[in-house]
């Protein structure tokens, strides 16, 4: 059974509690490592290591900041195979794909950031008797909490500008998949980060998320997960002026129009419907289509879909591996079983899988339904898993309404040749990311977010580091 241990000061350390929490391995369904129960005490260290050490982190030259951000992705970079094991243990997806995305992307996210720091400049205004230039400073002890279906992508999506900024951060990874945090704070040691500038508290959500949000300490979360724990935040750190970006959920729309490249379309629209077993905030689990290619699209669709392979995370050949956890996997089949209820007709899936070897383990066959009501609790709420609705329109405005009509804005895609369409619907959907003929492109320079209840503020690019600085005008005057 591993010990993982919270990361304070610079030093691997037990929690003071000595109290401890089983993390499981989804494909088997049982406990294989403990990660620390933390409280408030834990929290409390490492605040306090924090704040330590931001006086001489935020005086530490950019380019020396930027050289031990480098050397750490060059560890990641180096440990390929030992983070994407740890990374599909934890988490149940596949390895080749933590090896092909989720570890390469923290990789990038540290030597982005090492490079971005260099290029933020600020911006100056000349008046007849006076110059105006801005600084832009560090703000201090900042806290990340990061979700567990991407655990080390979002975790170092999150720290990395923080740390290259100026900051120094208390970070809370989530509990169920806390393995390759804890690896990565040894290779943050190695790498010679200083003692408190990054601190990893272990724990539950209430018991360590909760004490960073109203802490007076705290000057920023930065917070990625379900909406119903960001409003919470939300809540609890408004009313103390603490800077807020919140990424949250999403219930995202997949536009077909009948004029679209066929092929393409069909090859990413199974990447965006089941990638991560559906575990993406990005994932697009509503499909409209244009009623003309519908039917078309729905018998190569299911024909595609009831081939992929379900199975252990450490196969090869496995096109998607277990559920999370198994209360996950249980709400997963519960909306399933709702869809049901709301007069949804099950095309492909909509059961359990139960790999030789792996009987116990969570494991859903990916799922597609027809037939709900555009406004059905099934098309309208978060299930975050291999499940995907379809249904046709007639115009685009039906589309557009269609795909508007949810609590959520996080993302949706559009699938035409026709770049006038492309342009309206792009402009006119209300999400902060749209993608056009393609999914999940991202250049790291450009803003990451949601608007209604996916979330505030943006993360990527400048405006993470814009997030976690603070401007403050300098005005002289020269006569």
């Amino acid at each position: 059974m591993i010990k993982i241990k919270n990361y304070i000061n610079g030093a691997l350390v037990a929690p003071i509690s000595n109290e401890y929490l089983d993390v499981f391995d989804p494909s088997i369904g049982k406990p294989y490592a403990e990660v620390p129960d933390s409280d408030i005490r834990d929290v409390e260290a490492a605040i306090e290591a924090a704040e330590n050490a931001c006086a001489n982190w935020a005086a530490t030259s950019i380019n020396d900041r930027a050289r031990i951000m480098t050397k750490i992705a060059d560890l990641i970079g180096a440990n390929l195979d030992r983070l994407a094991k740890a990374e599909s243990l934890d988490n149940g997806k596949p390895v080749w794909l933590a090896k092909r995305v989720d570890i390469p992307r923290a990789e990038s996210n540290f030597r982005f950031f090492a490079q971005a720091i260099t290029q933020f400049s600020t911006q100056t205004h000349e008046m007849s008797e006076a110059i105006n230039y801005t600084l832009r400073q560090p703000l201090g002890v900042v806290a990340t909490i990061s979700p567990w279906n991407l655990p080390l992508y979002l975790f170092t999506w999150k720290i990395a500008p923080a740390i290259a900024a100026g900051n120094c951060v208390i970070a809370k990874p989530s509990e169920v998949t806390p393995m390759t945090a804890y690896l990565l704070a040894e290779l943050c040691i190695e790498a010679g980060l200083p003692a408190g500038v990054l601190n990893i508290v272990h724990g539950d959500g209430v018991k360590v998320g909760a004490e960073f949000s109203k802490h007076p300490k705290v000057k920023a979360i930065s917070f990625t997960g379900s909406t119903r724990v960001g409003k919470a935040i939300a809540t609890t750190a408004a009313p103390l002026f603490k800077k807020l970006s919140l990424e949250m959920g999403g219930k995202n729309p997949n536009l077909i129009f009948a004029d679209c490249d066929y092929e393409k379309m069909m090859h990413q629209i199974i990447r965006t419907s089941f990638g991560n077993q559906g575990q993406i905030c990005l994932c697009g689990s509503r499909i409209l289509v244009e009623a003309s290619i519908y039917d078309q699209f729905k018998k190569d669709f299911v024909a595609i879909t009831s081939k992929l392979k379900v199975g252990p995370p450490s196969h090869p050949t496995s096109k998607s591996g277990a559920i999370v956890s198994k209360v996950h996997y249980e709400k997963i089949l519960s909306y399933i079983e709702l869809a049901k209820e709301e007069g949804g007709k099950i095309l492909a899936g909509g059961t359990p899988v139960f790999p030789e070897g792996h009987e116990d383990g969570w494991y859903i066959q990916p799922t597609i339904i027809e037939d709900l009501p555009h406004d059905a609790r099934c098309n309208m709420e978060e299930i975050f898993g291999p499940v995907v609705t379809i249904m046709p329109f007639e115009t685009d405005q039906q589309a557009l309404d269609y795909a508007n009509a949810t609590e959520y804005g996080l993302s949706a895609s559009i699938w035409t040749e026709n770049i006038t369409r492309a342009h309206k619907m792009a402009k006119e959907l209300e999400a902060g990311i749209v993608w056009v003929n393609t999914w999940l492109l991202r250049d790291l320079r450009t803003p990451f977010g949601g608007v209604k209840n996916s979330g505030v503020g943006r993360e990527g690019g400048f405006e993470a580091l814009k997030f976690f600085t603070e401007p403050k005008n300098v005005c002289i005057h020269i006569g």
